[in-house]
């Protein structure tokens, strides 16, 4: 009878430890399940193209402002906007008053140089006179060829005209040019290349050009000039590329957008779902799984390649990286794996 009530007795007992090893196990499981659930996609270095792509403006190799270098009437313009010209060629001819008056005092001069000039030769004159004579006569041709060269005004360059201010007869007053003339054959870009590149970079190296307006046609350029220093505030040096443009379809003012190809780096490339931009900066994070945790790593990223991303740093090869779920995650979370 004593066993028997001691049995009765240990039966609450065993109970309460039943239930209290039930509701553990019940417990760590509801814990097991609040973890967020992720998917992973297992990543790897490979060989990637490094190119780069960089936009410019199409500009001139060469730009002319025509115009004399003090105000006068403009008798005649030769040309229009979007005619081509030849160096050399004549293009406005301002009025010639002033030239024709300099031209009669050079005629005197030189009258009167010769003069002195036989006088001095049976010592008639000084030698200081006939220097004096002789300087005044070349500031006077001086004057003479600086007025003629602002008279009658010639392209410096083959090219095209680009902008007509004036009309014949107008008061030239110095505010504009009278024309401008821009050489287009051939044509450049300059583009801003990050200082990583600077050893890379040689003069002549083929490049590829693509103009907004004709899509996605390559135009062959090539490198033609380096800048040797740096900016500090970009950390960036120009590079000029040029264009041929012996057809003449590249024109200044396009949109243009030059592809470099710095070789193959073996980096790795992730599926562009795991990049995770930082709210409030331009950084990219990857989530990196291992051993049931996430870490949130910083990243930076190379060249895009449809649905993936090549990573210049940030994530190691062989990799499992967080593909979805991300939204409830932080650095070291515990996560659950889809399968």
């Amino acid at each position: 009878m004593k066993k028997r009530t001691l049995q009765l007795a240990a039966l609450p007992l065993m109970a309460c430890i039943i239930c209290s090893c039930t509701g553990g196990k019940e417990k760590k499981a509801a814990l097991a399940d609040d973890r967020p659930v992720v998917k992973l996609a297992d990543v790897t270095a490979r060989p990637v193209d490094q190119i780069q792509e960089y936009t410019a403006t199409v500009e001139p190799e060469a730009k002319n402002n025509i115009a004399p270098s003090t105000p006068v009437r403009i008798d005649r313009i030769f040309v229009e906007v979007g005619d081509r010209v030849a160096r050399g060629q004549k293009l406005v001819q301002m009025d010639s008053a002033n030239l024709k008056q300099t031209k009669l005092q050079l005629d005197n001069r030189e009258i009167e140089f010769d003069r002195i000039d036989n006088l001095y030769k049976v010592g008639g004159v000084s030698k200081s006179e006939w220097d004096a004579l002789k300087m005044q006569l070349e500031v006077q041709q001086t004057i003479y060829k600086n007025l003629l060269e602002n008279t009658a005004l010639v392209s410096p360059i083959d090219g095209v005209v680009t902008a007509r201010n004036y009309d014949n007869g107008d008061m030239y007053a110095g505010a504009d040019p009278v024309l401008t003339v821009e050489q287009i054959m051939p044509v450049k870009l300059l583009i801003n290349v990050s200082e990583s590149y600077f050893t890379q970079m040689k003069q002549g190296t083929p490049v590829d050009v693509r103009v907004n307006v004709y899509g996605e046609e390559v135009f062959k350029g090539i490198i033609s000039l380096i800048y040797p220093t740096i900016d500090p505030k970009t950390r960036t040096f120009q590079v000029e590329v040029r264009l041929e443009n012996k057809d003449r379809r590249v024109r200044p003012g396009m949109f243009g957008r030059v592809t470099l190809n710095f070789g193959t780096a073996n980096n790795v490339v992730v599926p562009d779902l795991a990049i995770v931009k930082q709210a409030g900066s331009g950084d990219r994070y990857v989530f990196v799984y291992a051993d049931g945790k996430v870490s949130y790593n910083k990243v930076e990223l190379g060249r895009r390649m449809g649905t993936e991303y090549e990573l210049k740093s940030g994530v190691p090869d062989n990799s499992k990286v967080v593909i979805a779920g991300q939204a409830r995650l932080v650095n070291g979370s515990e996560v659950n794996v889809s399968e």
